[in-house]
């Protein structure tokens, strides 16, 4: 079960993950994962990333954001997978070279499939699983769901492979799919990682780290700004200043806008979605601070303790945008890592960077966020492979 083999051998209390040898993007190593690293790079600056283009598409989906939103008239709704097909959109139109619409019932399947298997990755039984595959293969439970829900989200990239295939044109490719066809004419004999799988593996890294982790944090800026109107009201005179209630967000306002530029940020470390980071493998022997750690060990670095820091953060533990400014302006920070660093930062930093200034700016723009009547919003979160907020119903009051 090849599913199966992607997410085993990782120690109980661990978050569930692909072995670094694997397909794709995030989890692969050595030469495999300096091609595949190398050509998503180049075929994200391609396809629109840091291009006028791509920053349209941003605003182009911001709209029908605001469109399915306001739909609700301003009563209580849960804006879960209206906001992850938004942000799912636009990794789709670079990589499946079209976006999807809020109603589109294959799409919300697909959608609802990768949620449930990030959240049931971290579930008990499924560590189980990492220990004693042996036994488990063969006993129901969730990490049976788990894997039948990685077979369907990769017959799905298989089916938009194959429709790629039947109009593909190589001198003409549209998305990072196409693109991925005309380097596998270029290894016939498949001695490089050209290959069906890792283009199979790659849109789905793709897919899931280009949907999950922007949709994650922009539901806790909006579960913020319910719970923190002052901070809500700030950002909105600001809006109001810089861009007005009409004219559309754009990258270039991100400079004239210090308070809301900080409070994504501070957002950014008090979501503190991927807690543990992602796991890497040391490559040599190494001592690091005078432990030993041999070739293969498995590392995990806390970001948590490191964006909750007493020593770095005036208040660590309280949601306070003024983090991030300094006499009025943005100040960037040292203890500020959400995006690692390094050679195997995140690739999709940029894009996300963008989405989250257009897709925020333009709802709170457009809305303002109060919990409903006679409810009480909490912080409480859902533990998967990212810390996301629990299921919530918040208003989005049109401003007028």
């Amino acid at each position: 079960m090849e599913s199966a083999l992607r997410w085993q051998h990782i120690p109980v209390g661990l978050p569930a993950a692909p072995p670094l040898s694997s397909a794709g993007l995030v989890f692969s190593s050595g030469q495999k994962w300096k091609e595949q690293r190398r050509f998503a790079l180049m075929t994200l600056r391609n396809f629109g990333l840091g291009k006028k283009s791509l920053e349209q598409r941003m605003q182009e989906e911001a709209c029908h954001l605001v469109e399915a939103i306001g739909e609700e008239e301003g009563q209580p709704f849960d804006p879960h997978f209206n906001i992850n097909n938004a942000v799912s959109n636009i990794i789709c139109s670079i990589t499946f070279g079209d976006r999807f619409e809020y109603h589109d019932s294959r799409f919300q399947e697909m959608l609802r499939l990768l949620d449930e298997a990030i959240c049931l990755e971290t579930t008990l039984i499924c560590q189980l699983y990492n220990i004693f595959p042996w036994i488990m293969n063969y006993l129901p439970g969730p990490h049976q769901t788990v894997f039948r829900n990685w077979e369907k989200l990769k017959l799905f990239v298989s089916c938009m492979i194959d429709n790629h295939r039947r109009d593909w044109n190589p001198d003409e490719p549209r998305d990072f799919i196409d693109a991925f066809l005309k380097e596998m004419t270029k290894y016939p004999d498949k001695t490089t990682s050209f290959t069906e799988a890792n283009l199979i593996w790659s849109t789905l890294d793709l897919f899931f780290a280009g949907t999950e982790t922007t949709s994650t944090t922009l539901r806790w800026a909006l579960l913020y700004m319910a719970l923190y109107p002052e901070v809500q009201e700030k950002v909105q005179a600001e809006i109001d200043r810089v861009i007005g209630q009409k004219r559309p967000v754009s990258l270039a306002d991100r400079e004239s806008m210090p308070y809301t530029n900080a409070v994504i940020h501070e957002v950014l470390r008090m979501g503190n979605i991927i807690p543990l980071n992602v796991p890497r493998e040391v490559a040599v022997d190494t001592s690091l601070d005078g432990f030993h750690l041999p070739k293969g060990t498995m590392v995990l670095t806390n970001l948590t303790a490191l964006h909750r820091d007493p020593k770095e953060w005036a208040t660590p533990d309280t949601f306070n945008p003024e983090h991030f400014l300094k006499n009025g302006q943005f100040k960037k920070r040292d203890a500020f890592l959400p995006f690692s660093m390094g050679k195997r930062a995140c690739l999709g930093e940029q894009l996300a960077r963008s989405e989250l200034f257009i897709f925020f700016t333009t709802l709170i723009q457009k809305f303002t966020f109060k919990p409903p009547v006679n409810e009480k919003l909490s912080l409480k979160f859902r533990s998967g492979l990212t810390l996301s907020p629990a299921s919530y119903r918040i208003c989005a009051v049109p401003r007028q």
